[in-house]
């Protein structure tokens, strides 16, 4: 399957929207709501909901900048910094939203499911899709530096807009609510 501009954009908004409801989805039909900050404590949440707006606006930004603002061979280039460009940046950009965006829509569920079973192994999904969304992360990031390297314009936005992303996904989920959380 072909990998285009037009796809990607589709495919990205279908799956951010998918997101959006999850989270709505999961947050209305969940016991205690509260119960899903685990064991991060109450003054901490109110420094980790700004850093969520933060993080939207860093990946809405990214978003905007790849698939709105730059030209379609610029994408293309696209490569990892230690690589030779091949053409195959849409893929990359492809296969990054998809570690991104795809277990972002599925976390709180399977969280909710884990909260509701007495599963050894459910920890390890709720943790392991934590790590598929901060890998992907790291590949924006790795894809914005290559197009730093280049000299990409504005490429500083997707160098920003990954960093912002990065601090609510890998530090504050993957990192503060796996180690927080009452396993």
């Amino acid at each position: 399957m072909e990998v285009t501009r037009e796809s990607l954009r589709v495919t990205t908004t279908i799956l951010g929207i998918l997101v959006l409801v999850s989270y709505y989805y999961g947050v209305s039909r969940a016991d205690e709501p509260a119960k899903l900050w685990g064991g991060v404590p109450v003054s901490w949440q109110t420094y980790i909901v700004p850093f969520m707006f933060i993080a939207a606006i860093g990946y809405l930004a990214y978003w905007w900048v790849t698939l709105f603002q730059m030209d379609t061979s610029t994408i293309e280039s696209l490569n990892w910094p230690w690589a030779d460009s091949d053409g195959k940046g849409l893929e990359r950009l492809a296969i990054a939203y998809g570690f991104v965006l795809i277990p972002s829509a599925l976390w709180l569920e399977s969280t909710l499911f884990h909260m509701s079973n007495d599963y050894t192994w459910t920890p390890i999904v709720v943790v392991g899709i934590l790590s598929l969304v901060s890998l992907g992360n790291v590949m924006f990031g790795l894809l914005a530096y290559d197009a730093h390297l280049s000299g990409v314009e504005n490429s500083w936005i997707l160098i920003a807009g990954s960093l912002m992303l990065a601090f609510q996904v890998i530090v504050n989920d993957l990192i503060v609510w796996s180690i927080k959380f009452p396993w």
